[in-house]
């Protein structure tokens, strides 16, 4: 039985959303009710294949969110797994696989605020929940379409980020995200491009700089006088600028820029903050997220 909507032209959306608990499945799934997904949250597996069967009546194009995680009744990565391929396999759906993860340390802190309990660690410390569970689900992971690390995301950063990754951000135009980060604290997940920017001088020797971070003039002066910092900057750039069009072409909606130093507070924001300037004057959407900034350590 052909589905309305693949006859059409226009398949039904369907965005699943998985990941870690308490990795923000909640915040993703109010994101996509807000860009008018019909939202389920923890169905069970059994239920899937009813909820997404062809009928008659169905609107043109229409959106569905479905949250799924180790709570989801009858749920196992296997399973899953077998759901996923038979909808891939559906010409009336057009299906996005979002897997949320998180750091271990920053999941614990929020078990620990909220007094919620893991439901893999009923009776077990959250730290043991959590490594069972990353392990189950890491199939999971590898399959997803988007992946969206929301350690050091805010809510509203996240909103913001997940509506850009899944392409519904306002204007459906190419949206780049340049976020600076610190090395030591490990790459952003995220990144399509890093580029490590550890050779230019470095504020945190200087005391009186040591304090500020790269939005401020002098950090940014004292980085911009590194004698290797122009032509390094103007080579980027001129990596960057062409790459953005061709992105665009291929129907990508986002793309995001990693710059790294070794504490994310000096070089690494100053230089992110020039290129987001600098692409944003090109005509792009460019959200710029300093990821590390405002955590202590030598940069």
């Amino acid at each position: 039985m052909q589905n309305p909507a693949a006859s059409e032209g226009r398949p039904i959306r369907v965005v699943l959303v998985t990941g870690l608990s308490g990795a923000g499945r909640t915040t993703s799934l109010k994101a996509l009710e807000d860009a008018e997904f019909e939202a389920v949250d923890n169905l069970p597996l059994s239920l899937l294949p009813a909820l997404l069967a062809p009928r008659p009546g169905d609107a043109n194009g229409h959106r569905i969110a479905i949250g799924i995680d180790t709570r989801t009744r009858d749920f196992t990565p296997q399973r899953l797994t077998a759901e996923l391929e038979a909808l891939r396999n559906r010409s009336d759906i057009a299906l996005t696989l979002v897997f949320l993860d998180c750091d271990t340390d920053v999941l614990i802190r929020r078990f620990t605020e909220t007094r919620r309990r893991h439901p893999l660690a009923m009776d077990r410390p959250v730290a043991d929940g959590i490594r069972t569970e990353r392990g189950m689900l890491a199939p999971l992971r590898e399959q997803a379409d988007v992946t969206i690390d929301t350690s050091r995301l805010s809510t509203a950063d996240f909103k913001r980020v997940f509506s850009e990754q899944l392409g519904f951000s306002e204007g459906g135009e190419l949206t780049v995200t340049v976020t600076s980060f610190s090395f030591r604290r490990g790459l952003p997940r995220e990144a399509d491009m890093v580029f490590d920017v550890r050779f230019l001088r470095n504020p945190h020797y200087d005391e009186a700089l040591r304090p500020l971070d790269g939005r401020d003039a002098a950090v940014a002066d004292y980085v911009a006088e590194d004698p290797d910092f122009a032509a390094f900057y103007d080579r980027l750039v001129g990596f960057l600028t062409p790459l953005m069009p061709r992105f665009r072409a291929e129907g990508k909606s986002y793309v995001t820029i990693a710059i790294g130093c070794t504490g994310g507070r000096h070089r690494s924001v100053f230089v992110a903050e020039r290129v987001a300037r600098e692409l944003k004057a090109g005509g792009l959407a460019v959200t710029l997220l300093h990821r590390d900034v405002d955590r202590s350590g030598q940069d």
